[in-house]
């Protein structure tokens, strides 16, 4: 039995049985690659329910080729090792799992250490690793990193590797960069070396995985998707311009999964930052916006369980990132205006009226584009955007193409007859509508809520 408690009938450096099972029996999400389709998907009844994950079509970079060496190595009886260094989902283990599929009709075993923990794991099995064996080092941290146990991990994988008469076998793992750097960094005289076996593991056996594709990575993914791929094709939409295509296709399913499971406040910024978006609002959105138009995202109740400091605590909460180090709403720090033309010297009157901005990230965004279409946001959506005598006499950011009629009444964006879901209600034709009475005064009586202040500052004049 091995640490992941598997067997298989063929013996290993000791004469027992061998470590992991033959790749083609792995499911690649059990070595930790990231789903790119969604986990789950919408019913009929609203409800979520589970589908299977998928993976998009794989498009081949430079790292991929010296990988592809390594593979080539190992099967001609050479013991390689190659940790890819890169950041959060950047492609590095679904590289690594495209580059053992040659081995797995050659008798290849796949060992993936875990169990009771990563280093242990390996500690414990890696002087029972057979021939023609992959280690399995994702995350390699978690391995070399561990206080007590990492420099043995590496002295082991170091005899495993130099050993002739116990290969071949291939160890491939992954790499954060700040982990590459504090691991290969040499000490000055004098002080510990705590990652010395380490470095010398490392030395020679590490390649770099881009953040970004590159233009030639993004041709070969668009002709996969015109080919049907409608990951790729969806991703594509909204990453081709800045190249961060993995981290996309990583990052979607658990952006989609915080909006479908976020608390009530912090759903109600999304959604009034979805509105916003959709109906032509620039990419930056004030904070104090979100906060206000939040309110009537909620029903009664959720809005009389608010905390004191509820919107901190859903900011919060929306700026844990996800795979890729994306987050659903996030700080923006936009370009001020060039004033004059030619010259971007900061404006301080754009940065006084602004104050501080936030970013819908851009799955979701896509996702409210298409989710609510159909749906008019609730009042308090509408007075940031309706004139005030308080107003200032431009707004230095963004215009606002639609009108609160058009968005309401228009066929392109509300449809004919706009339907009127629980949260919300059909817009009325005088500002202040929707889930509000049309005076604070009326408002306070019709729902037990304290009135807003009067002056509410407008996003557009």
């Amino acid at each position: 039995m091995d640490a992941m408690g598997e067997r298989s009938p063929h013996s290993g450096a000791d004469g027992g049985v061998r470590l992991g099972r033959p790749i083609g029996q792995w499911d690649p999400h059990d070595l930790e690659v990231h789903p790119a389709g969604a986990a789950t998907a919408t019913g009929a009844d609203g409800a979520h329910v589970a589908v299977r994950r998928r993976l998009p079509g794989y498009v081949p970079r430079e790292h991929d080729r010296l990988l592809a060496e390594a593979v080539y190595d190992a099967a001609e009886g050479r013991s390689r090792a190659v940790i890819l260094v890169g950041a959060s989902s950047t492609g590095k283990t679904r590289a690594c799992w495209e580059a053992v599929q040659p081995l797995a009709d050659h008798g290849w075993q796949l060992w993936h250490p875990f169990d009771p923990t990563r280093a242990q794991a390996a500690l414990e099995g890696l002087h029972r690793v057979g021939a023609k064996t992959v280690v399995w080092l994702n995350e390699a941290q978690h391995y070399l990193g561990d206080p007590r146990t990492g420099e043995h991990v590496a002295a082991q994988l170091h005899d495993l590797l130099t050993r002739p008469e116990r290969g071949p076998v291939l160890v491939l793992g992954t790499l954060w960069p700040e982990y590459a750097h504090q691991y290969v960094e040499v000490p000055n005289p004098g002080e510990p070396a705590p990652h010395s076996r380490t470095r010398e593991l490392l030395a020679g056996r590490t390649v770099t995985v881009p953040d970004t594709f590159s233009a030639q990575a993004l041709e070969t993914a668009a002709a996969l998707a015109e080919g049907g791929d409608q990951l790729l094709a969806d991703a594509l939409t909204r990453a081709r311009d800045h190249g961060r295509l993995a981290q996309d296709l990583a990052g979607a399913p658990e952006l989609l999964t915080r909006y479908q499971t976020a608390t009530p406040p912090a759903r109600g910024m999304l959604e009034a930052a979805m509105d916003a978006r959709r109906l032509g609002v620039g990419l930056a959105l004030p904070q104090a916006f979100l906060t206000d138009a939040a309110t009537d995202y909620l029903s009664d109740r959720d809005y009389d369980l608010l905390a004191e400091d509820w919107a901190e605590q859903a900011y919060a909460e929306l700026a844990r990132p996800v795979h890729g180090k994306q987050a659903a709403l996030r700080r923006a720090n936009p370009r001020p205006p060039c004033r004059p033309p030619g010259s971007c010297a900061p404006s301080s009157e754009f940065w006084r009226v602004a104050g501080t901005l936030y970013r819908l990230a851009d799955y979701l965004e896509q996702h409210g584009r298409e989710t609510r279409r159909l749906l008019c946001p609730p009042a308090s959506f509408w007075q940031w955007l309706i004139p005030t005598s308080s107003a200032p006499t431009t707004w230095p950011t963004w215009p606002l193409p639609l009108t609160r009629a058009t968005a309401c009444n228009g066929p392109t964006i509300c449809g004919p007859k706009p339907p009127t879901p629980v949260t919300h209600r059909p817009c009325s034709p005088w500002p202040g509508g929707g889930r509000q009475s049309a005076t604070p005064t009326a408002r306070k009586r019709h729902t037990g809520r304290q009135p807003r202040p009067a002056a509410h500052r407008p996003f557009f004049t």
